[in-house]
């Protein structure tokens, strides 16, 4: 007679091994350690933020305050930079200029960013005649060069700090959104994005919870360039006037107001120059780092 052996008892089912929420972070920034040039360009830009942030304590002197009977002294003691033609030290200007610089064009950049963000993955989701229609106007508006409608806006609605940050985000929306659909259209036709649909989950809920999550590098990445260009369109703007109003210490004013004593006192032109190049060299390296430890570089080359 034989004998039925025992149904073996099913192992307990266990849920994969999630890897820790840091998992992701601590590799990135191992990648990013890894590579000179994004350590260098992140060092730079510390560097930038910690003297903005610590100006007052560098220097004693007011970057906006005139002083004629000092005007046009070159680097001393007392003016480690010298002065500019109204007799203000050049080189708090150029620390507080860093303020300016980093603060409104980081407004500038979030906004600019969230919006073309947003606007990418609906035209992603969405589809259809929509993104037909979005990518027509985009392709009108990008046929305008960045200056010149930063021109336009900024002639017709003043120079003020809040129209200066809102007609730079808005110029720079369309092209976010170009790369932020991109990189969308190839998170919708997944599995998961289908499943949400199936639920009926509207299409905010979608782009938050299932696309998002899966483009925040090529969000961060296109973050880091989007960067340097508004630093430098800002400081363009102010060179050729209409930017940052005097006596305000901004880096392209500085430029512009100091170009015809460049002779007699070259670092009053040549500090804010070095000071403006250096950062967007520094987010440049950064951004190239960054795009490295994501592995964007292999998503825009379709690897």
């Amino acid at each position: 007679m034989t004998t039925l052996d025992p149904a073996p008892t099913p192992a307990p089912a266990t849920a994969p091994a999630s890897a820790p929420a840091g998992g992701r972070t601590i590799r990135t920034w191992r990648t990013l350690r890894s590579s000179r040039t994004a350590v260098i360009g992140l060092a730079v830009v510390g560097v930038h933020v910690l003297l903005a942030l610590l100006a007052p304590l560098l220097t004693p002197h007011d970057p906006v305050a005139n002083s004629p009977s000092h005007a046009l002294l070159g680097p001393g003691p007392e003016h480690w930079a010298g002065t500019d033609q109204y007799g203000r030290d050049v080189l708090a200007r150029v620390l507080y200029g860093g303020r300016y610089a980093l603060g409104v064009s980081a407004v500038s950049t979030v906004l600019g960013v969230a919006l073309g963000t947003v606007i990418g993955c609906a035209a992603a989701l969405r589809g259809g005649w929509f993104d037909d229609i979005l990518s027509r106007v985009l392709d009108a508006v990008l046929s305008i060069p960045a200056i010149l409608a930063l021109l336009v806006v900024v002639t017709v609605l003043g120079t003020g700090y809040p129209v200066i940050i809102c007609a730079v985000a808005v110029v720079f929306v369309p092209q976010v959104v170009r790369v932020v659909r991109g990189a969308a259209l190839a998170v919708v036709p997944a599995d998961y994005v289908t499943a949400a649909r199936a639920r009926g989950e509207s299409t905010w809920a979608i782009l938050r919870r299932e696309v998002l999550p899966n483009i925040v590098d090529v969000v961060c990445v296109e973050f880091a360039m989007r960067a340097s260009w508004v630093v430098l369109l800002i400081s363009s703007l102010s060179f050729l006037g209409f930017g940052a109003a005097p006596p305000t210490p901004d880096w392209g004013l500085m430029v512009a107001e100091n170009r015809t004593a460049i002779t007699v006192v070259p670092m009053a032109s040549l500090a804010p120059i070095i000071a403006l190049a250096t950062l967007v060299v520094g987010i440049n390296l950064a951004s190239d780092g960054l795009s490295k430890a994501w592995g964007v570089d292999r998503i825009r080359e379709g690897s």
